[in-house]
């Protein structure tokens, strides 16, 4: 598959995940300027985390206005896979392409830790290939990732397996305590009804490469890569 990774002035993870889907995953990634209107033929745009605009007025309310977002959003309203991590599920919550908000986590500080979380379901391709009964441990950076949406919006999320994975303990016992945010549910990533567009709040591409001691998050790559080149090719 061909990537692109958006790049915002802010962004910090941008080359993290150009590493990790060239160099881990071997496939072919280039950048994306925010300022430009050609996606490359890109088979999947992926907005990485970071501090897009340093977070001026709420975090991705400034990105979601980009000009390379025209692009993203039609992109993607065409049934393009994208996906946003963090920051990025940020701005594609503020560009309506994911329902719901990120707001500031509960504590009110910025969380910096290691985090487990649990794949909901099968339903989508980041997490058609993950086992429902193991917790993957995966880093959390954020101070603004308290995911709320209305009671509606909520339940339409869980009817339609549209919770990709929530906050849980080491044992995978979704619970108030392993909640580290205040995410409504547990939830630390959601999909469109399309399933083609995912976001989610801890970073996968910090958790792939062996010399961290952590490969959890591959994982993660290996199920949407699997279930999304079938489709691309």
């Amino acid at each position: 598959m061909k990537f692109g990774v958006v790049v915002f002035p802010g962004s910090n993870c941008d080359e993290d995940m150009v590493y990790v889907l060239r160099n881990i995953m071997g496939q072919k990634v280039v950048k994306l300027w925010h300022k430009e209107h050609d996606l490359q033929g890109v088979d999947m745009v992926v907005l990485p985390g970071g501090f897009s605009y340093g977070d001026y007025l709420r975090s991705g309310a400034i990105a979601r206005f980009s000009p390379i977002m025209n692009e993203v959003i039609d992109f993607a309203e065409k049934g393009g896979y994208v996906l946003g991590v963090c920051n990025g599920f940020q701005i594609l919550c503020e560009a309506h392409l994911l329902p719901g908000t990120l707001m500031h986590n509960t504590s009110h500080l910025f969380i910096c830790k290691n985090q487990y979380i649990i794949a909901d379901n099968n339903a989508s391709a980041i997490n058609a290939g993950l086992p429902l009964d193991r917790p993957l441990l995966i880093p959390i950076a954020h101070g603004e990732g308290n995911y709320y949406a209305d009671a509606e919006v909520i339940k339409e999320l869980e009817d339609h397996a549209q919770v990709l994975f929530r906050y849980c303990d080491a044992n995978g016992n979704v619970t108030p305590e392993a909640n580290p945010n205040g995410s409504v549910n547990n939830i630390a990533g959601v999909t469109n009804r399309h399933r083609n567009v995912f976001g989610m709040m801890p970073h996968p591409e910090r958790a792939a490469d062996p010399e961290l001691a952590n490969v959890d998050g591959r994982l993660i790559f290996e199920s949407l890569l699997n279930h999304c080149l079938s489709e691309v090719k």
